[in-house]
């Protein structure tokens, strides 16, 4: 699992994984106090909250997101950010995390993280952008080195 880690953490400007939420998208994850580990976005309409998993120990924080598109009951979608698939960040700035509107690509956000860096058995300092379409629900993000 580490050698997974290092390969994500040291590749410049690498894609992130976004997935439907599952277990890490449960409510006893969620980072406390709620009320500064949690915000909202777009009159309300887009939340993102930070989980903490609690294990793997060296990389337990994950971002819950959730927006439209509206399904056919009412319920936004529910997507849970990671760095790999079941693998978090070693640590997330949420108080930093900043959030503005681009017509051409919508929500856009930029939160400072930091990774697990098997190489040095050590952590690195990283920026997560990702952006959020409303339309149409896509979601896509990149983890890169500060200042890129």
């Amino acid at each position: 699992m580490l050698a997974a880690l290092a390969t994500v953490a040291t590749a410049p400007a690498q894609a992130q994984s976004v997935a439907d939420c599952d277990w890490l998208a449960s409510a006893w994850l969620l980072a406390e106090p709620w009320e500064q580990y949690s915000r909202t976005f777009a009159g309300g309409d887009v939340r993102v909250a930070l989980i903490d998993a609690i294990e793997p120990g060296a990389v337990p924080f994950h971002l819950l997101i959730l927006s439209p598109p509206w399904d056919e009951l009412g319920a936004r979608q529910c997507r849970v950010l990671s760095l790999d698939p079941g693998i978090g960040f070693s640590g997330v700035d949420f108080a930093a995390l900043e959030a503005w509107y681009d017509p051409a690509t919508g929500l856009f956000f930029s939160v400072p993280v930091s990774v697990y860096e098997e190489a040095t058995a050590d952590f690195g300092d990283r920026m997560l952008d990702f952006t959020l379409n409303q339309a149409t629900g896509a979601i896509e993000a990149f983890v890169g080195h500060m200042g890129e």
